[in-house]
């Protein structure tokens, strides 16, 4: 089986068996634990624990991400193409972090393990935690497509939130609200530790506002 092959298998054949039972916080960093089911043989199941942590969403722009490095000729290809056509127009953007933790072995039916991790969660009362069952050879594509719903399931919420507070409007230089609110609190944060000043750089380079602020930035490392 061709890896494209595999992969699609590895979708089509996964379940969230119990998904959280909050969405994305919108304003925070949210931590799923993750219960990750696979079957190795018959009735032998392998127990990956571990943590998704997704970080704050983000409100950016195409011409934001542009500026953002990491990205394959490809991609950097297709944003540009988005900057072209609506350089200003404002998203949300989501990144994600996994912290696996642990694996096991287990030889018990299938029906019989789930209820037991259900059991533990229950008496965890846990929210954020979910139960998913994969395939094997391709765990963490089952463990991104959990990712890639839970996102879509979380989307509209954030949306709104971030649309009631006016956080999507975009002033004259093409930066959403929300990106002036994080730039302040990154001089806030810098002014008491001044070691976070080079992600204060990189901010304001990557919205093109650094000649904006770096009178601003310089006095700041004067009453240093």
């Amino acid at each position: 089986m061709e890896t494209d092959e595999k992969i699609q298998y590895a979708i089509e054949n996964t379940e969230v068996l119990r998904p959280p039972r909050q969405h994305l916080a919108t304003f925070g960093t949210t931590n799923i634990y993750y219960y990750m089911i696979t079957e190795l043989m018959h009735e032998v199941n392998v127990i990956r624990e571990g943590r998704v942590i997704a970080a704050k969403p983000r409100i950016i722009t195409p011409a934001y991400l542009i500026n953002i490095e990491g990205f394959s000729g490809p991609a950097r290809r297709y944003i540009q193409m988005l900057a072209e056509k609506n350089p200003h127009e404002p998203g949300v953007f989501y990144s994600y972090k996994n912290e696996p933790k642990e694996m096991n072995i287990i030889s018990q039916p299938l029906p019989e393990l789930v209820d037991k991790i259900y059991q533990r969660i229950d008496n965890q009362s846990d929210p954020l935690s979910t139960v998913i069952k994969g395939v094997e050879e391709m765990w963490d594509v089952s463990l991104l497509k959990f990712t890639f719903e839970l996102t879509r399931n979380s989307v509209y919420s954030n949306v709104s939130e971030f649309y009631g507070r006016g956080l999507f409007n975009v002033d004259e230089r093409g930066v959403p609200r929300a990106a002036r609110e994080s730039i302040e609190e990154l001089f806030e944060i810098t002014s008491k530790d001044p070691s976070k000043a080079p992600e204060l750089i990189s901010e304001l380079r990557q919205w093109n506002v650094w000649a904006e602020y770096q009178d601003r930035f310089l006095q700041l490392f004067r009453k240093t």
